[in-house]
């Protein structure tokens, strides 16, 4: 981390979509398979009525509180390394991206940003093992911070949390909602889309913080 007083960086980034290949579709099939439930049952018992969202923005105490709702759910048993199989059965790193963090780390702070509940947390540096020795301790999903994108205050929680001003911080999401959650706080926030180059978005924030420093 860059500790000069002058340029305190923070970077921010969400994972799925933007940092691994997220294929939602796969982790649906394969929790069809494992409860005999179909997708539009599955989106009935957890997601269409809020369950998930609720998980992300800190609802459930811990991963265990998280896997017994999952379960009372599902109407079935879900071991939590079953739970964590199927979920990282959908997940791909993106090399590239990566490098836009290991990047960022040579300027400043990086943190993971993603809405996603305690149980995940305890599984990310499994899914993508790449991530932990970029972020650290900074491996952070929404619900540490009982609140999820795009809410105004879960990036002012964070920014507390990692001790950095809204102007000298970066973020990196694939959603336009997300990215303007952000914004409205004050980040400098790069919508992430197929071809983007993170690499580069992060060269030039590096830059324009470079140049406002000198000004």
């Amino acid at each position: 981390m860059n500790d000069s007083p002058t340029l305190p960086l923070l970077f921010l980034f969400d994972m799925d979509d933007v940092l691994v290949r997220y294929d939602w579709r796969v982790r649906m099939q394969a929790l069809a398979d494992f409860t005999g439930h179909d997708f539009v049952e599955l989106r009935r018992r957890w997601w269409d009525c809020g369950n998930e969202a609720r998980a992300e923005a800190g609802h459930y105490a811990d991963g265990d509180a998280y896997l017994a709702a999952f379960e009372d759910a599902m109407g079935c048993a879900v071991p939590e390394e079953e739970w964590a199989r199927i979920r990282g059965s959908a997940m791909t790193e993106l090399p590239d991206r990566i490098e836009a963090v290991r990047l960022a780390a040579a300027h400043g702070r990086v943190g993971l940003l993603t809405n996603n509940g305690p149980l995940a947390g305890r599984w990310i540096h499994r899914w993508a093992p790449s991530l932990p020795p970029l972020f650290g301790d900074h491996l952070d999903t929404t619900s540490n911070f009982g609140a999820r994108k795009p809410e105004p205050e879960l990036f002012t929680r964070a920014l507390e949390h990692h001790g950095v001003p809204a102007e000298r911080t970066f973020f990196a999401d694939d959603m336009p909602i997300n990215v303007e959650g952000a914004r409205s706080v004050g980040i400098h926030a790069v919508l992430v889309e197929e071809d983007t180059d993170l690499r580069e978005a992060v060269r030039a924030f590096v830059a324009a913080q470079e140049r406002a420093v000198v000004a």
